[in-house]
């Protein structure tokens, strides 16, 4: 694929998603601290089984190219049938797999997760592999960086040092888990670097150091952007999303649908709201565009199933103004 519009680096991984047909949730009085139970050495039936391409950088490629953006995809992953049956999917999705490695002697990442009221409880393995850094990178308007696994930290420098003489590059950047919870010296650059930052309110909480900010989110907003990124965009689950450029900011209501299974809902806001924001949308617009694809992917299972093509933008759109869903600054 000629003229990438951005190259996503990250993990990818195939997810199994179970439906017990027996279980028994357990919860504390007047709490939403619940388990799910199975009785141990039993044989437990499962009434449903899908399978489904996974892992941030997976849905983030896939999620931006079906809304019009030519996306190549930065991973390594294993040889196995698994890695094998990945690359054939991402292949026929059309994102550009010219800078994925399959490393011949690695197994890929798997997860079996299990589903139980709208949610899920998630079973994960992430493969031993040294991540390969491609030799030759091209030219592009957009990266999108994401979770990678413990043993990146050598490639994120490669990263960082392409991203160092290719000042010109725009950086989206939404941390996983590993690298929260790493070498607080490099997220700090990473976000220092980043044109536009993509968090949760928890994890905005955590990196700002500034807790307990329902009720404060400009603070929250400025916070976060005062360590670099020139726009932050910070998800609150059912209470919408909120976007900052450093001037201007912007919320989102959520629309009122009803969640068959949530897996993959903020990667798809996350590559709603940044397919907008390459195609020259407006705040606004991108929050909106963000929000609708995450409601859509909560109502399938898996990650990918329910990502929006650019050809429905315009009905979702419709469906939002009908269901009364506000965007605006405050």
């Amino acid at each position: 694929m000629n003229n990438l519009d951005l190259l996503t680096i990250g993990d990818v991984t195939m997810d199994a998603f179970l439906l017990p047909s027996e279980s028994e949730v357990l919860c504390n009085v007047n709490s939403q601290d619940c388990s799910i139970c199975f009785s141990y050495g039993d044989k437990i039936p499962v009434k449903n089984l899908d399978f489904s391409v996974g892992g941030n950088a997976a849905n983030n490629s896939v999620g931006v190219r079906r809304l019009g953006v030519n996306v190549g995809l930065v991973t390594t992953l294993g040889g196995d049938l698994i890695g094998n049956q990945i690359m054939e999917y991402l292949q026929k999705e059309g994102v550009d797999l010219t800078y994925a490695i399959q490393q011949p002697m690695a197994a890929t990442n798997y997860s079996n997760i299990i589903m139980y009221g709208g949610e899920r409880t998630i079973f994960t393995y992430h493969a031993p592999r040294s991540y390969e850094f491609p030799i030759h990178l091209p030219q592009v308007p957009w990266v999108y960086m994401t979770s990678l696994g413990e043993t990146s930290t050598p490639f994120i420098h490669h990263v960082l040092d392409w991203l160092d003489i290719n000042k010109e590059v725009n950086l989206a950047y939404n941390p996983g888990s590993v690298q929260l919870r790493g070498d607080p010296e490099i997220l700090s650059k990473i976000i220092a670097r980043s044109n536009l930052l993509y968090v949760n309110r928890k994890e905005a909480e955590m990196i700002t150091d500034f807790h307990e900010s329902e009720g404060k989110e400009k603070e929250l907003l400025q916070k976060m952007s005062e360590r670099g990124p020139k726009i932050v965009v910070i998800t609150d689950s059912r209470d919408g999303s909120y976007i900052y450029d450093g001037q201007t900011f912007v919320k989102a209501g959520v629309l009122p649908v009803d969640a068959y299974e949530r897996t993959g809902a903020g990667d798809a806001f996350g590559a709603g709201c940044l397919a907008a924001i390459i195609k020259g949308k407006s705040l606004h617009d991108s929050l909106l565009w963000g929000t609708l694809n995450s409601a859509s992917v909560i109502g399938y299972v898996g990650s990918q199933k329910g990502l929006l093509h650019d050809s429905e933008i315009a009905v979702w759109m419709d469906r939002a103004r009908s269901s009364g869903v506000k965007v605006e600054e405050f």
